[in-house]
């Protein structure tokens, strides 16, 4: 049995309850009144079973599919959006598992695409990073790395060089500066940036 320890009206017909497991989810007005659901109220394993994975659950996948029809995310993106949503970890996992079955998450694929959108712009440690931040995995990172990135990093440095108008010879030592590091934020590695500004 599991025993509801609080209600929270949420406006907009929704109330948030607190089970005396820890587990926490909001439900709609007539979803609350099929399962008698009040302060107190218990709850065979049978119905909470049920109202986890038949109602929470079903909403958790449906909320992961409109999420994922505004824009491509990660796995950790989309279980981070779910959890906000304040849906319980059982069903945050039915939902991945559910987008996953179905390659409307895949993170291999996430990380081939924002590399070929931004390797015009980024170093490769610059989208390696980017990639880490979204929670996608070092080796697919590695892999998407080695079968999409065609860009060159030297030419890359000399061509950021240009769109700022950099002149080696005719820039003081503040402009060298300002421009090294920004390069230097980009993750470019200090020797090829310092070749690449004395070579331009």
């Amino acid at each position: 049995m599991v025993t509801v320890t609080e209600c929270i009206p949420l406006g907009k017909g929704r109330i948030r309850y607190h089970m005396d497991d820890g587990t926490e989810f909001v439900l709609y007005r007539g979803e609350a009144k099929k399962y008698r659901l009040g302060e107190g109220a218990e709850l065979s394993d049978n119905e909470y079973g049920e109202l986890l994975y038949d109602v929470v659950g079903k909403r958790a996948k449906k909320r992961a599919l409109h999420l994922l029809e505004k824009m491509d995310r990660t796995e950790r993106q989309l279980r981070d959006k779910l959890r906000q949503g304040g849906y319980p970890p059982v069903c945050v996992d039915l939902a991945l598992e559910y987008v996953i079955s179905y390659h409307y998450v895949d993170d291999y694929r996430y990380a081939c695409n924002f590399i070929r959108c931004s390797q015009e712009r980024m170093s490769r440690q610059q989208m390696k990073q980017k990639l880490m931040g979204k929670g996608v995995d070092r080796e697919k990172i590695e892999q998407a790395l080695l079968e999409n990135c065609e860009t060159d990093e030297n030419d890359q440095i000399i061509k950021l060089l240009e769109k700022r108008n950099f002149v080696p010879g005719k820039s003081d030592q503040k402009e060298f500066q300002r421009t090294y590091q920004y390069l230097m934020r980009r993750g470019f590695h200090s020797s090829d940036v310092l070749r690449a500004m004395k070579a331009v």
